[in-house]
């Protein structure tokens, strides 16, 4: 793995995210048949971060790859406010146990794990490979390959018109989270936020196709809104005072 990672970090990304996929649905898929929703995913996903972050660890890209601190200035970051407000949407339509109190624990579990790999393999070794070459195309394409990534869902008896909502947010969250990245050198704020957002989906009702869209714009504005937010506020920083 280490070799890999030396002679290629950007096919070493892409080794990651395709593995990522392909186990997660497959996992998913084996424990439905099983009978119990995540029962397989839950412990891969456990397993996956811990060799993740103990590889990451081991081998000191702590900082390169923003396990660390937040560097930026979290008053000009509006106390990550917009945040708390994405990790809320779940919610909004109130809360119920959807799936048995297991099966909740176990989505739990998958879903803080994923926040957490996600944020980790595309935010953190596609985005800091392709920074190599040309930062904004790699925030571009990290941001767009995060969010198409949800059509997999699909294969997992997703709805379609729920599906390509969940790609749209999805984008323009992933253009959120890589500039947050990109600005504060640190994942811990997308981790969280990601983990949260994901965890909390387990307890939403379910909502009619109108407010399924009405909640999709509202996260793509305050997601694009903060970002610009973010991009000005760094932008001024550089700016010589007169």
């Amino acid at each position: 793995m280490k070799k890999l990672y030396t002679k290629n970090e950007l096919t070493f990304s892409i080794i990651w995210i395709v593995l990522y996929v392909v186990l997660l649905s497959i996992a998913d898929s084996v424990s439905v048949n099983l009978g119990t929703e995540k029962l397989i995913t839950a412990p891969l996903c456990v397993l996956m971060t811990a060799f993740l972050f103990f590889w990451v660890k081991k081998n000191d890209l702590m900082e390169k790859y923003g396990l660390c601190k937040f560097k930026g200035d979290v008053k000009k970051y509006l106390f990550f406010l917009p945040l708390v407000v994405l990790c809320s949407t779940n919610l909004w339509n109130g809360v119920t146990l959807n799936i048995s109190p297991l099966e909740s624990l176990l989505y739990v579990i998958s879903m803080l794990c994923v926040g957490f790999l996600e944020e980790l393999i595309f935010r953190g070794f596609l985005f800091r490979a392709m920074c190599k070459y040309n930062a904004k195309t790699a925030i571009i394409v990290s941001s767009i390959t995060f969010g198409i990534g949800h059509i997999v869902n699909l294969l997992n008896g997703a709805e379609l018109l729920a599906t390509l909502l969940q790609v749209c947010y999805a984008i323009a969250i992933g253009f959120l989270f890589t500039i947050l990245v990109y600005y504060g050198k640190s994942l811990i704020p997308c981790i969280i936020s990601h983990s949260v957002v994901n965890s909390l989906s387990c307890f939403a009702v379910e909502s009619g196709k109108t407010l399924d869209i009405i909640t999709a714009i509202a996260i793509i504005v305050i997601s694009i809104s903060y970002t610009l937010w973010i991009v000005k506020s760094e932008k001024s920083k550089k700016e010589p005072a007169n």
